[in-house]
């Protein structure tokens, strides 16, 4: 296949990079930089509006990753109106520009986040599950209907609700790792929240999967079958570093330290099953959190 990826140097974008490569598929970047026109990269501009339209043409597919870090720093009305901007405005500039081509890819994949569901407490969520409330629910909401054009030209769309992804390479858990090695670690708030996890191998595969199984369209969950609660999770990241997990972090604490992040990525949980990755039959490389621990932490 020949694949645009959007975000193909960031955390899920390398390791699809990586895995669609092994496989023998043709990757072209989706670059914000003109320089990367050289290497064969189609170049975009979100924040300008501009794209090379002209690039997209006679593709099979493209994944769209691209977008600010939810957790790159405080919440001040000036970065969640950025985190918002660049998941709509981007994925709206991309798909309206393969709406508008006259031999567009079968499909395309688009980053989306099991935020969508908000605080949901331990109600078990498919992807038929009514939306959340709050920030990050309501910007998942607009960055799914971006992809609106595309689905209207016939385009197949994959919204990818992508769990929290088990990488010591970056994210939610390579924070975690230095005060867990410390001994410092332990769970946040309650401990109650669920946590809906993936491995980064599977969230690459999972992608894949949904590049070439005509059966997967819409929302699709991107998160492992079995979700622990935060304490659960603090336990057994503990048993795998051989450290103890016995120093929780009080609501207060998280709100002082992160502010309105804390309530909706810390303090919140959701429940995710993926219903839809298993009736498609995908198999999960890491189903239960100690053997995807272990193996992302090996060595």
């Amino acid at each position: 296949m020949n694949i645009v990826i959007s975000g193909s140097t960031g955390l899920i974008g390398s390791q699809l990079v990586s895995t669609l490569a092994g496989q023998g598929h043709l990757v072209v970047p989706l670059a914000r930089s003109p320089a990367g026109a050289a290497a064969g990269a189609v170049v975009w501009d979100p924040e300008r509006g501009t794209i090379d339209a002209q690039g997209l043409e006679r593709r099979d597919a493209v994944v769209h990753l691209a977008a600010r870090n939810i957790a790159s720093g405080r919440w001040t009305p000036e970065v969640k109106a950025q985190i918002k901007e660049t998941r709509v405005k981007g994925t709206r500039l991309l798909c309206e520009a393969l709406a508008r081509l006259s031999d567009p890819p079968k499909v395309l994949v688009s980053a989306s986040a099991i935020g969508y569901y908000g605080q949901r407490g331990d109600e078990l969520l498919e992807e038929g599950s009514t939306p959340g409330e709050g920030f990050l629910a309501e910007t998942c909401r607009e960055w799914e209907s971006a992809t609106e054009p595309a689905a209207g030209k016939g385009i197949r769309v994959v919204t990818m609700r992508i769990g929290v992804v088990m990488s010591p390479k970056g994210g939610a858990l390579a924070r975690m790792l230095l005060p867990f090695r410390l001994g410092l670690g332990g769970p946040l708030g309650s401990g109650r929240q669920y946590m809906s996890w993936i491995s980064l191998d599977d969230i690459a595969g999972a992608i894949v999967y949904a590049l070439s199984h005509e059966e997967l369209s819409g929302p699709v969950n991107g998160v492992a079958p079995n979700p622990v609660t935060n304490a659960e999770f603090a336990r057994i990241l503990g048993k795998v570093l051989r450290r103890p997990a016995i120093f929780p972090m009080p609501d207060f604490a998280a709100r002082l330290a992160f502010g309105e992040m804390a309530d909706e990525l810390l303090l919140a949980g959701a429940r995710v099953a993926p219903a839809k990755l298993a009736a498609a039959g995908y198999r999960f490389q890491h189903p239960d959190l100690e053997t995807a621990l272990r193996a992302v932490l090996a060595g």
